[in-house]
């Protein structure tokens, strides 16, 4: 063989071997950018600190009177927990809502409706994992504060929409509130149409009495940042009231036209006052993608491509100018 052919055979060698780590360049790539899978997302959003969100519900509800604002926020892609209020006395109901908190890792965002407000304001008192605090038509009570005192001050037509009940367990006795069937959807929840009210009334919860008469003796809004929503036709807490208490805790205020129960008559508005709180407080997660339709998979092949652009797409182009100096 002459020397201008061996020339020519190694230069089509080293072509070939440059084409072909081109080729695995870009298949490296592809794989180091496929989509991760739920516990790698999981594992990400914890090390980015993406906060838990916790949903209390208040007096004569339970906690399915998230739903809608549920659905709302894990569509954003946060953890929900709305475990359910006990109702029976401020110090035992706090202290049981902070032992949950104890599960819950990495940061959280406290959100309580009505009574649930002086609920999370009580648990969170020395959480530091509680970052932001969402009081959605709230009891917001100071030390010393119940919410039969709020409710002195600021008087509203709850005081005449409920009934005592006594009430006996096991090892305790004690006065249950209702509220009144006819008053159900005027006082309540005159936002959503009289039957879905009246089967709230159907379905009440309860409170003891002393989730009302017992005083805080914390007030975690006093460190923690707070965001409220105030309700103008709220006919269960006075609106002045949850302006009063919002001013004095510096919250982040917004105010809607809706009754009591904005939770489940705006979920849109109460879910993103939450989101505001949340962003606040940490990172915001990615939206869990899954699938090649969708975005996840369209960055997998655009990754794919760029990378053979940049390596094997290149080294083409190398041989390219290698073969026009061999003519």
């Amino acid at each position: 063989m002459t020397a201008p052919a061996i020339r020519t055979s190694r230069q089509r060698a080293k072509q070939h071997r440059l084409m072909a780590a081109g080729g695995a360049v870009a298949a490296l790539c592809a794989v180091t950018v496929a989509p991760a899978t739920a516990e790698s997302r999981t594992e990400s959003r914890t090390s980015a600190g993406t906060p838990t969100i916790v949903l209390v519900h208040g007096a004569f509800a339970d906690a399915s009177s998230w739903n809608g604002v549920i659905e709302r926020l894990e569509s954003r892609g946060y953890q929900v927990m709305a475990p359910a209020n006990p109702l029976r006395g401020l110090h035992s109901d706090s202290a049981y809502l902070a032992s949950v908190l104890k599960s819950v890792k990495g940061p959280v965002v406290l959100a309580g409706h009505s009574y649930g407000g002086a609920v999370i304001s009580t648990a969170a008192a020395g959480n530091a994992q509680v970052k932001a605090l969402v009081y959605v038509s709230a009891l917001m009570p100071d030390v010393g504060e119940s919410g039969m005192s709020l409710a002195a001050r600021f008087p509203s037509a709850l005081a005449t929409a409920t009934d005592s009940v006594p009430y006996r367990t096991g090892t305790a006795s004690g006065t249950d509130l209702y509220l009144k069937r006819d008053k159900v959807h005027s006082v309540f929840a005159a936002c959503l149409p009289e039957g879905q009210a009246n089967r709230l009334g159907v379905t009440q919860r309860p409170a003891a009495t002393t989730a009302f008469s017992e005083k805080a003796e914390v007030a975690a809004w006093k460190d923690i940042p707070s965001w409220a929503l105030v309700g103008r036709q709220d006919m269960t807490v006075n609106p002045e009231q949850e302006r009063f208490e919002a001013k004095r805790a510096h919250s982040h205020t917004v105010e809607i036209d809706t009754c009591h129960v904005s939770l489940i008559a705006r979920p849109d508005a109460v879910a993103d006052l939450i989101l505001q709180g949340a962003a606040a407080a940490g990172s915001a997660p990615q939206l869990a993608k899954t699938g090649t339709g969708g975005r996840g998979g369209r960055v997998v092949a655009l990754g794919a491509v760029t990378a053979f652009v940049l390596t094997g797409g290149g080294m083409l182009a190398l041989g390219r100018r290698q073969r026009r100096r061999m003519r």
